[in-house]
């Protein structure tokens, strides 16, 4: 579970443009895109620096690995932790605190752990922290978000010096993928002894063995990460002494801060001020790659949206083209799938074409959409849209969605909630009683499909409405268990192309990473993987 509370807080990081490469199918009727560029990477930095501030919009609960599934924590902690492997700003996966891997049969994974690497307080990293740090997701009183990742895992065990050994009950070809992102993330065995339940915390932040070190951490203000001299990889060797991560919730503070120069950067730039940032003599605005979908969640089966016809009605008649324009600045493409192109990118060249030719469009058509509702017999019927006032961009989507709800003959009702309270939809089924859809911005992890459709499976504690149907888990199960590129995207493919049928999530949008870089830094390489890659390591001074 992850990308769920503050992927709906962020409300502005998605995916990819008719510019270039593009990661979803428009509308017929031509593009509301505004054309715009993907950077694979900003100017190289021509020297060093002391030190940069970073805007983050909201400050983590927690800095431990466990509990880290979303952007605040993440951004922050993908400089200062490090997993087995890495997933790289071009989205595919390398070694990294294994130098290697073996999957000598379909249920067993061999990590071999890099030698003379060691964590921020001098010790060295063996394959016991490693034992020790992965078991964490397996313990249930650690409660760890990221235990749909451990699914199949029977055992994790040293099996050498340098070598740990993983069993699955079951083949599973998500399961290494995931170790390149917080799953896979190595924390010292003794720290977690010592830390316990204060592991993560403002108090004792966390040891781990990135190219920063946890510095201080001032509630409600700031978070202080200072470069770590011993990190053992010379190509990601920190360029700046120091990142000061501030805490700015508001939007407008944020861009002002920007403009001002009083942070350098920052990532999940609000949309509405794209126009204005393209145009700022303090910096220059980037996007870039990403796996993200704004969805509207349908989270009561029991009422009119039960009927997977109402719910196709309901998506036809919601004008994502005019939701782009108005609520994303333009900055992206309406989405037909629930995952963004770039996913199938290791599927072979036969499957991606018939995706593109079979996959089901619901094109915007208010008249078609009246009929279909009409005939469902819903008119009059409530449902309960669940928003949070918190940026321009979520009140936009969510009239949106009100009016198309109310253009097919349902009588709409939108209930706005606190921050606190909306997050709470993805974590507690009781605070979703009587909410029919939720908005999110949902992001994977790995470049794999299965890592958005494992979370609508049957019993999933992300499928949030209980939506269930046997083929599609069947699809499922068989593209998690096939490790053969051909057959694991074939089944991919079958079970994408239930979902799209029916519509358990209805997908809104996508949009590019957005990141502003202040005229002092230059270096990033503007991807969704920024939350597990060390992106800062490699900011230095603008020549």
């Amino acid at each position: 579970m992850r990308r769920t509370v503050g992927t709906f807080l962020a409300a502005g990081a998605v995916l990819i443009t008719s510019a270039c490469s593009g990661t979803a199918n428009p509308d017929k009727g031509g593009s509301t895109s505004i054309a715009y560029q993907l950077t694979d990477r900003t100017p190289a930095a021509s020297g060093g620096l002391d030190s940069f501030t970073w805007s983050i919009f909201a400050e983590p609960t927690s800095i431990d690995y466990a509990y880290s599934f979303d952007y605040p924590p993440n951004q922050i902690l993908s400089n200062v932790c490090e997993s087995l492997l890495r997933w790289n700003p071009d989205l595919t996966t390398s070694p990294n605190l294994a130098t290697s891997y073996s999957n000598p049969t379909p249920t067993t994974w061999v990590y071999k752990i890099r030698p003379h690497v060691r964590f921020h307080d001098g010790t060295s990293l063996t394959a016991k922290d490693v034992v020790a740090s992965l078991r964490r997701h397996l313990t249930p009183s650690v409660g760890s978000a990221w235990v749909n990742s451990f699914r199949n895992v029977k055992s994790v065990s040293q099996s050498g010096a340098l070598e740990v050994t993983v069993k699955l009950k079951k083949p599973d070809s998500t399961f290494n993928q995931a170790m390149a992102a917080s799953p896979g993330t190595v924390e010292s065995a003794a720290t977690l002894a010592k830390e316990g339940k204060n592991y993560g915390s403002p108090k004792s932040g966390v040891n781990c063995t990135g190219p920063f070190s946890f510095r201080s951490w001032t509630p409600g203000q700031s978070l202080v990460l200072k470069k770590f001299d011993g990190y053992w990889n010379p190509k990601l060797k920190a360029k700046a002494g120091q990142v000061k991560f501030v805490f700015l919730s508001d939007a407008t503070t944020r861009v002002n801060a920007f403009q001002s120069g009083e942070v350098d950067g920052g990532w999940m730039v609000p949309a509405d001020s794209y126009g204005q940032l393209r145009s700022s003599q303090a910096g220059k605005l980037y996007f870039g790659r990403n796996t993200t979908v704004a969805d509207e969640v349908v989270s009561n089966l029991e009422g009119p949206l039960g009927d997977a016809q109402v719910r196709k009605a309901l998506l036809m008649a919601i004008d994502r083209k005019g939701i782009v324009k108005a609520g994303a600045g333009g900055v992206g493409e309406v989405a037909d799938s629930l995952v963004t192109d770039n996913l199938w990118k290791n599927a072979p060249a036969a499957t991606r074409k018939a995706l593109a030719k079979d996959l089901p469009r619901y094109p915007y058509d208010p008249a078609k959409a009246k009929e279909l509702a009409k005939k469902a017999g819903v008119r009059g019927q409530r449902v309960v849209i669940a928003t949070s006032p918190l940026d321009s961009q979520t009140k936009i989507i969510t009239q949106a969605v009100a009016q198309a709800a109310k253009a097919i003959g349902l009588d709409p009702k939108i209930d706005t909630l606190s921050a606190e309270k909306y997050s709470t939809l993805f974590t507690d089924p009781a605070a979703r009683h009587d909410i029919d859809l939720f908005l999110t911005f949902w992001y994977t992890s790995i470049t794999d499909p299965m890592d958005m459709y494992t979370s609508l499976t049957t019993g999933a504690v992300t499928n949030y409405g209980n939506w269930s149907n046997k083929d599609f888990d069947k699809a499922v199960d068989k593209a998690v268990g096939t490790y053969e590129p051909a057959g694991h995207a074939e089944a991919s493919a079958k079970a994408q192309g239930i979902a799209l049928r029916e519509l358990p999530w209805l997908p809104l949008y996508t949009q590019p990473v957005s990141v502003f870089l202040g005229n002092r830094i230059t270096g990033v390489q503007p991807s969704i993987a920024y939350l597990y890659y060390p992106w800062a390591a490699e900011i230095g001074a603008k020549g």
